[in-house]
């Protein structure tokens, strides 16, 4: 026997949840235990529909299939007694005959199957379109017959639709659609998708021919994407107590869509690709596939990593959440899913490589040695200036230039003589180097690494080349590679060298590397095409639209920041901001000018603490700031206004207390309300003095300053408050 849940049930007052975690528990152990009380009810609209004891006040809704060889139950909600033998006398479930997705509808509202004079439903569409363009913006074009006939939807819900005046009130409408798909539908619509292509986005297709639906057809169809989009199938009492314990901040478990399951379930021939922006679900991807690659027999060995700890953090945390029974692994080479920080991962590749890394130092760096666990402090670059630098002109005599060069063109081309750095080419660099500039940057390049060999220390970049090559070097002596499949999370972020090593880490071959990216989310590093590093994605990407978690609201004033910034992807094309929309609705953003930082920390004390005694959870609640200095005062100066919050930079935040951290660290996470404090003039943009070097470069980190408050912005599920004191920003807009 199986249970099947729908959404409503991991969105149940915290007070029921534990109950339907008990009631179901029971279930799956015996449906026709006598305290279950599982009975019909008389005059029901669907002969399948049971109600359930689950205590003395409270009844389940279920549906009862019945198979030659099994008996399945889907769990519809939890309601008091009386409201829900209410709901089970109304309620039908059955399949769409348009889309092939099963639904959960009122007897009482026309179904798809009983939607009158379908024929004249497809007559001309002039005379059932809505002619003002004013009245439907974004489905110019389309009448009810389109949206009925062409793609299932109820027609009420159509005509509502097309009644929407402008873009809230679709998204209004949508959120309280008949059936998720259909709500989703209506957005890809409002995205510009064609009626063809949201039936292939969602898998949409018409199995059923006759009015009258089986349980077999049912089953059949709550099996396929469509249907797992709003039925979940729990496959046991520990996967269930998880989604329920978590609310909706869990669904991602269970509830994928179509197009996220396409990315998960697919075989590919070789690197894929799949991109978003921000909240649309690729990390949940890139979890979800690592646990079907996990499930694979043998067992394969699956390395999952991204750019910092605290992300790979989170997502060995979040994998074991998806599914504790996933084999987890510690050790390269071994079986099971290794989550790993980019450069934890490098590092442990050099560190087990022990003798053997002598050749690879001197193949990266032009000596032999053994001396690669200590790390190289930034200051040492400074330090080779002073040493080697007589002859570099003045502007680019700073630390970014020098470490840019040194990790993008050096260490890459694996150069070790200046002879060999006066013939790279530099592509995308910026800067020309004359043979008389490039002798005094390599004089520079000899004074670090002699320093760095003195002390016996090597820098994340060259530890990172260095595991790159000695991966290389395992393969060509036929010792093969430590992974099978490599999924990358954030790999906007990664360095040239990182993509050699994880191409060095796997062999190139079906479902070898899977990558996940958002190029507004680069706040680290520099851009990267994937074809430089020898990985081919043409033809096996594709590209996620739908945000689940921001409010249509914060994700357009997010958006906004991105606006005049030239972006491009890892395949070296222009990364466009348009298309991207949320299936969820909030209040607006508040912009929130202050006369200095003492009343910005008033109002935000204010804030907290009216949030709190309306009943947010504290780790719901985040002041994002702009770097550690910011985010100590701002915890003082909290505690001094009576809020006690929680500063996070290592680990994750704990439960109770609203969090404090930078907006750096923010990546990865989510909250239900964010305040970012601090967005004034000369706090964004910042740091790009440095850059002063070329106008390439100061473009770039221009680009890295809009992406770390667009990070910022889309950590906020419901609201999002944006602070300043003094001047805004020049990067977001601000009402006169």
């Amino acid at each position: 026997m199986s249970v099947i849940i729908t959404r409503s049930v991991s969105r149940l007052e915290p007070a029921l949840r534990a109950k339907a975690f008990a009631f179901v528990e029971k279930l799956n152990e015996d449906h026709a235990l006598p305290g279950l009380h599982i009975e019909p009810i008389q005059n029901s609209a669907d002969a399948r529909v049971r109600t359930g004891r689950v205590d003395q006040g409270y009844r389940a809704v279920l549906f009862r299939l019945t198979r030659p060889d099994a008996v399945d139950y889907v769990l519809h909600g939890i309601w008091p007694h009386d409201d829900a033998i209410a709901v089970a006398k109304k309620v039908c479930l059955t399949v769409n005959p348009i889309s092939g997705v099963p639904e959960i509808i009122e007897a009482t509202a026309p179904a798809p199957a009983e939607t009158p004079a379908r024929d004249e439903v497809a007559a001309p569409r002039a005379a059932d379109a809505v002619r003002t363009p004013e009245a439907r913006p974004h489905l110019i074009g389309y009448g009810v017959g389109d949206l009925v006939e062409g793609l299932g939807l109820d027609r009420g819900f159509a005509e509502q639709v097309l009644g929407a005046h402008d873009e809230d009130a679709l998204l209004a409408v949508a959120a309280v659609a008949p059936a998720e798909w259909q709500g989703l539908a209506v957005l890809d619509l409002a995205g510009g998708l064609s009626v063809d292509d949201i039936k292939d986005r969602l898998g949409l297709e018409a199995p059923v021919a006759s009015e009258s639906v089986s349980d077999e057809q049912i089953v059949d169809a709550l099996q396929r994407p469509a249907g797992r989009l709003s039925f979940a199938w729990i496959e046991s009492n520990e996967e269930l107590e998880r989604v329920v314990e978590e609310g909706d901040f869990g669904d991602w478990r269970v509830f994928l869509h179509p197009e996220q399951r396409r990315f998960v379930d697919r075989d590919y021939r070789g690197p894929a690709r799949v991109t978003g922006g921000a909240g649309t679900g690729k990390t949940v991807v890139v979890l979800h596939r690592a646990r079907a690659l996990a499930r694979r027999a043998p067992i394969p060995r699956v390395l999952v990593t991204t750019y910092t700890r605290n992300l790979a953090d989170m997502l060995e945390r979040d994998l074991v959440r998806l599914d504790p029974s996933v084999p987890m692994s510690k050790a390269i080479g071994r079986s099971g899913v290794m989550v790993s920080g980019i450069d934890a991962f490098a590092a442990q590749v050099v560190r087990e490589a022990q003798g053997a890394i002598r050749n690879a130092t001197e193949a990266v760096l032009g000596v032999a040695t053994l001396d690669v666990i200590d790390r190289t402090p930034e200051a040492a670059w400074d330090e080779a200036v002073a040493l080697g630098g007589q002859d570099l002109p003045e502007p680019l005599r700073n630390r970014s230039f020098l470490t840019d060069e040194y990790a993008q063109v050096v260490l890459p081309h694996g150069i070790t003589s200046l002879t060999q750095y006066l013939r790279v080419r530099r592509p995308g660099r910026g800067v020309a180097l004359d043979r008389v500039k490039r002798t005094a940057v390599w004089n520079v390049v000899a004074a670090y690494r002699a320093s760095a060999r003195a002390h016996g220390r090597v820098d994340f970049a060259e530890v990172a080349a260095l595991a790159a090559k000695h991966l290389e070097l395992e393969a060509l002596a036929g010792r093969g590679r430590p992974f099978d499949h490599v999924l990358v999370d954030e790999a906007q972020d990664l360095s040239t060298s990182h993509w050699k090593l994880l191409r060095a880490a796997v062999a190139p071959g079906p479902n070898d590397l899977f990558i996940s990216e958002d190029a507004h989310q680069r706040i680290y590093g520099n851009r990267i095409t994937l074809s430089h590093v020898g990985i081919d994605v043409v033809g096996r990407a594709r590209r996620l639209t739908l945000n689940y978690r921001t409010t249509a609201q914060n994700l357009r004033w997010a958006m906004s920041v991105l606006d005049g910034g030239d972006y491009s992807d890892l395949a070296g094309e222009a990364e466009d901001h348009t298309g991207y929309r949320s299936a969820r609705s909030g209040p607006p953003v508040s912009l929130r000018r202050c006369a200095d930082q003492d009343e910005e920390l008033d109002a935000a004390a204010a804030d907290l603490k009216q949030w709190i005694d309306a009943g947010d959870p504290g780790e719901t609640l985040a002041v994002l700031v702009k770097d550690r200095y910011q985010q100590e005062r701002v915890v003082n100066g909290l505690a001094e206004r009576g809020v006690k919050a929680q500063s996070v930079g290592q680990g994750n935040p704990k439960a109770g207390r609203p969090v404090v951290m930078t907006m750096h660290r923010s990546k990865g996470t989510e909250f239900g309300k964010v305040i970012l404090l601090g967005v004034r003039e000369g706090a964004f943009p910042a740091g790009l003095r440095e850059l002063a070097y070329e106008d390439t470069a100061r473009t770039d980190g221009l680009l890295r300053e809009r992406s770390l408050l667009y990070v910022a912005a889309t950590r906020a599920r419901d609201l999002l408050v944006v602070s300043w004191s003094g001047k805004a920003s020049p990067l977001v807009s601000v009402p006169a």
